[in-house]
């Protein structure tokens, strides 16, 4: 690292708190390398109150771009001067790219990587039903993608707490950005009885909730026997590796059982090429680091 430092270095960050888990230097640091990138790439803890600061800060050191994480998305959504139309549908991005007049372009790259971590596993989603479990920050960046893909249905089951009217929101968002959309719509994840109906006649099933993550590791958000070898079934959760949804879509042979590790590896795929304007060298980052 110290060898490619120079006068010219172009700085990229990762913003939010807690970042000290991320692989994200790593993982462009090694791309900038290996591409020959001029660059590198740091993590900066910074809470949700010193989010302007940060932004003001990374601005005036010229960065060339920064990604941004919890809590601080949307706040900075709220600085940028322009968003892209996914990000101005979400209300929140976690990439922003500073152009070379100096102005800040806000995306979300969550929905993109998803999007893409199904076609890498032979999953398309343009005219097919969805079923989305789950309305926090993932789950409406993939309702926004899907929706701007040109997915025929997208059905969002969530329990009715304090999260249920997000995902009312975003249903009304998408109903007026993209009228071309065949159906959204919103029910009860408790509503068992139309959930395994719905899943029944979908294409996709999609968890974006907690069930699978510790400490729920042992949950699943739906009744495996709503499982069928005709659907394909997606998680978020990355950690552990393989959820037990996935694991029990695969015993009900599934045609795909998704992990969420690769939603991670393609946003920051399509994060570096906003960035750069190259393809990350995915191959080796998805040996190297996944």
């Amino acid at each position: 690292m110290e060898a490619r430092i120079t006068g010219h270095t172009r700085l990229y960050a990762l913003i939010g708190s807690p970042v000290g888990h991320s692989g994200s230097p790593a993982m462009y640091n090694y791309s900038f390398e290996k591409l020959g990138i001029d660059a590198a790439y740091l993590a900066f803890d910074v809470p949700l109150e010193k989010t302007k600061e940060a932004v003001d800060a990374l601005k005036t050191l010229n960065a060339g771009g920064f990604n941004v994480t919890m809590p601080c998305k949307t706040a900075v959504a709220g600085l940028v001067d322009r968003l892209s139309p996914a990000a101005e549908l979400v209300g929140a991005c976690n990439t922003v790219v500073v152009e070379e007049d100096g102005s800040l372009t806000g995306h979300i790259t969550d929905g993109v990587g998803f999007v893409r971590n199904l076609k890498e596993h032979g999953v398309e989603i343009k005219g097919q039903k969805i079923v989305l479990l789950g309305t926090g920050g993932a789950a409406t960046a993939i309702a926004v993608q899907a929706a701007l893909d040109g997915v025929e249905e997208i059905a969002i089951f969530n329990r009715k707490d304090e999260f249920y009217a997000n995902g009312e929101k975003t249903v009304e968002k998408i109903r007026k950005a993209v009228p071309g959309i065949g159906k959204v719509w919103i029910d009860d994840l408790d509503n068992t009885e139309l959930l395994g109906d719905v899943i029944a006649r979908s294409d996709v099933l999609i968890n974006a909730t907690r069930a699978g993550m510790s400490p729920m590791e042992d949950v699943t958000p739906v009744p495996a026997e709503f499982l069928r070898p005709e659907l394909a079934v997606a998680d978020v959760v990355y950690n552990p590796k393989e959820t037990l949804l996935v694991r029990k879509a695969k015993e009900a042979g599934c045609r795909a059982a998704i992990g969420g590790s690769g939603m991670l590896l393609w946003q920051g795929v399509e994060a570096f090429r906003l960035y750069t304007g190259q393809e990350m060298p995915v191959r080796e980052v998805e040996e190297r680091f996944f």
